[in-house]
């Protein structure tokens, strides 16, 4: 389960939930943050050790877990993206977080293996936006919970993202490691 103090609710509340991964974000291009993700998840993976499998509490999410959502929004963003930019005002659908965890991974999800796919997804993503002109950017979505979203504001949202779960996951690590103290 998503550990609602990082975030604000993705569709009750919307423009927070927005305005909270642009915070993230900052003055940081987008491009350039989402780059960095791949080095920065193998060394929380790394850091996590023994507890990158332990859930805080019951329906948190480990750090494993932290990640895997980190991978499905890259899944999803990869075709988001792709609809804004070939498309007239694309609908977006949105998609449960929770459900995806649940039903898709589990704690014995192998971290190597998603990092390869992730790797791979964010390297065409980020080829593709540095691909893409000022007039792409602008390009705009209605995303069905939170209306209109262009290809700029979602990528730079990404970035913020990535940097939001990687503190969860962090914030998971070291409760796994107070609990074993």
């Amino acid at each position: 389960m998503t550990d609602m103090t990082i975030a604000p609710d993705p569709v009750a509340q919307a423009a927070a939930y927005q305005q909270s991964l642009l915070a993230a974000l900052g003055d940081d291009d987008p491009a350039d943050a989402q780059a960095e993700a791949p080095a920065n998840i193998r060394a929380m993976l790394a850091a996590a050790g023994p507890h990158l499998r332990t859930r805080p509490a019951p329906r948190e999410w480990s750090a494993l877990l932290c990640f895997a959502h980190i991978c499905d929004a890259e899944v999803v963003m990869s075709g988001r993206y792709r609809w804004v930019l070939a498309h007239e005002k694309p609908e977006l659908i949105g998609y449960d977080q929770d459900l995806w965890v649940d039903n898709l991974h589990d704690d014995r999800d192998d971290p190597e293996t998603m990092v390869r796919q992730f790797e791979v997804l964010r390297a065409g993503n980020i080829a593709l936006w540095r691909g893409t002109s000022d007039a792409d950017h602008a390009r705009v979505a209605i995303h069905r919970e939170r209306g209109p979203e262009s290809y700029d504001l979602m990528f730079r949202m990404l970035g913020g993202h990535d940097r939001v779960h990687l503190a969860q996951a962090y914030r998971a690590i070291e409760a796994a490691r107070a609990a074993n103290r």
